[in-house]
This record gives C-alpha cells, structure tokens and sequence, in this order.
C-alpha cells in the first residue's frame, strides 16, 4: 500500500505497471496482478505462483471472482499445495479463503493482526479480520515446496505482522508491501510503526537477494542499492519534518500541507499517518512533543 507521490524521482526506475496477464517473470515464478487498481494498489496486487506441478500462491489478492478464476485457470493441470500470505492487509489475504476452498490448500505465513490501541486510527480496518491460517511462520522459518524452498523474514513496519519470503533458490524476495519499486509504503499507526519500519529496512539492506518482487509494480533490481535509497529518503523525511516545527508548532495536516509539496489528494489521509509514525518515532526518541491544544488538535513542536 503506498504512502505518497511526492518523491516520484526516487522510484523513476519502477514507474510503468506490470502486465496484468499471467506473466512468467522467472524459471519457478509466475504473476498475475489482481483487477484492484488504486492510488495505494497502483495497477492492482501482484499474485506470485511458485513452482510447477505441485505449486505455492503467495498473496491470492483480495475477495475478486475473477482474479480468483484467473489463478485457477493458471493453475488447472497442477497441484495447489500452499497459499503463502506475507501480511493481512485485505488487498493480500482475503482471496485466500475462496482458494482454499477451491483447492484444499493450507494457508502458511502471517499471523492473524491483533488490534492495537482502540483501532480508531490508522489502517486497522484494511486487515482481514477473517484471516485463520493453519500455519504461522516465525523469522527464518522455512517452507518447503516442490523444488523450492522460502524463508520467512520478519519485516513489520508496515504493518505489526508482515513477512516477506526468500525463494532461496533464485536468490529472490518476495517484499509484500515493505519495499516497492514505483512508491514508498505507507507506515500508518497504531499498528504501523515507524521505528520497526526503519530497523526492518535495515535487516534488509544485509540480506544477500539480488531482485525483489513486491506486492505491487515491478521488480526491484539492485535492491540493497534501492534498500539504502529508500533509508535516505525516510531519514530526509524526518528532517523536513523537524525543519519545519522549528518555525514553531504545527499540527499534522499543516505539516502534510508544507512538506508533501503537488501530492495527490487522494493520498492526503496516508501521508498525515506517516507523518504521525515519524512523529512518533521522533517523541519516543525525546526530539519532538506534542501537545493538545484549545482547539482539541493535537500540535507538534521540537523539544
């Protein structure tokens, strides 16, 4: 899910959207992108099919009648063993239920979202609430498949419990929603957290893949490369912020308003909750506080 379109610069690699058709984009790996189009989807979420004959689906997308046909169409003359999830959010899991029932799969990978807070804020209600896997994985653990294997890595940030996979045996990394090519990924509290985001971003930057494939748009390529952009770009983020509150206290839509210059409209709402994830981030770190006011906003200042 994306945060924003202010930094369209940083991502100009990855701007053209993937083919929606069912495309082999490697010897064991095969995509088909969901009809599910948005500002946070780009041209809908990309399921991975893994393998051949006996075969994995990771992220089945969300409840659509026709993506579901489409993956089974895909899949006819094989064998669906696994429905990998890397995380809850309903663009990734919901689909999961109707092709399980199709196939007899089991579900393996995320664990089911436990609500922070009193839910009132944030994306708590993008997370499938239905979701029951019949496996969770941990970090560093691992599936097997027909001739290939994937490793859990635990990467929340995004979200509290979101995973990405390693397919060991081509050196790739299926990333969910943690690192895209054409966008930042939204961080939206309670449940996201920047602080995790950012040190998730760092275990990444040490892991050895070579290509990443998200859960929406195209592949990442050099991705340590783009890892560290990625990194820059939050950190040049936390100092506009602090720049900006050093005029005096702002509330967030005013800082939204000064600092994510030409965004879409659309993605106002998403970028005000990364912001607060920074600001978060920041007031546990004793840089920023915040504070109500008369008007019963809440306003930021520098410590």
């Amino acid at each position: 899910m994306a945060d924003d379109e202010s930094d369209s610069d940083l991502f100009v690699s990855a701007r053209e959207p993937p083919q929606r058709a069912l495309t082999q984009v490697s010897p064991m790996v095969r995509r088909l992108v969901a009809p599910n189009a948005s500002p946070f989807t780009f041209n809908g979420t990309c399921t991975y099919i893994l393998g051949c004959d006996r075969v994995a689906i990771l992220d089945p997308g969300p409840g659509d009648d026709s993506h579901l046909a489409a993956l089974l169409a895909a899949v006819d003359d094989e064998r669906v063993e696994t429905i990998l999830i890397t995380h809850t959010h309903r663009d990734h899991s919901v689909g999961a239920r109707a092709l399980r029932a199709a196939t007899g799969a089991r579900v393996v990978g995320a664990a089911p979202f436990t609500p922070r807070g009193d839910g009132s804020t944030g994306l708590d209600s993008a997370h499938d609430r239905d979701y029951s896997p019949d496996l969770i994985l941990a970090d560093g653990e691992r599936w097997q498949g027909a001739g290939c294997t994937m490793e859990a890595v635990a990467t929340p940030g995004h979200c509290s419990n979101h995973l990405c996979f390693a397919l060991l045996e081509e050196n790739a990394l299926f990333s969910g929603d943690h690192v895209m090519g054409w966008s930042t990924s939204i961080v939206a509290p309670p449940d996201g957290s920047m602080r995790a985001y950012m040190d998730s971003l760092d275990k990444m930057r040490g892991r050895p893949e070579t290509i990443y494939w998200p859960g929406h748009g195209g592949p990442v390529v050099e991705p340590q490369r783009y890892v560290r952009a990625l990194i820059h770009h939050r950190r040049q983020r936390e100092v506009s912020i602090l720049n900006t509150l050093a005029d005096g206290p702002r509330t967030i839509p005013a800082l939204v308003a000064r600092i994510y210059v030409g965004l879409n409209p659309s993605l106002t709402r998403a970028a005000g909750l990364s912001t607060l994830a920074h600001l978060e981030d920041l007031s546990e770190r004793g840089m920023v506080v915040g504070e109500a006011s008369a008007d019963g906003e809440q306003h930021f200042r520098l410590a």
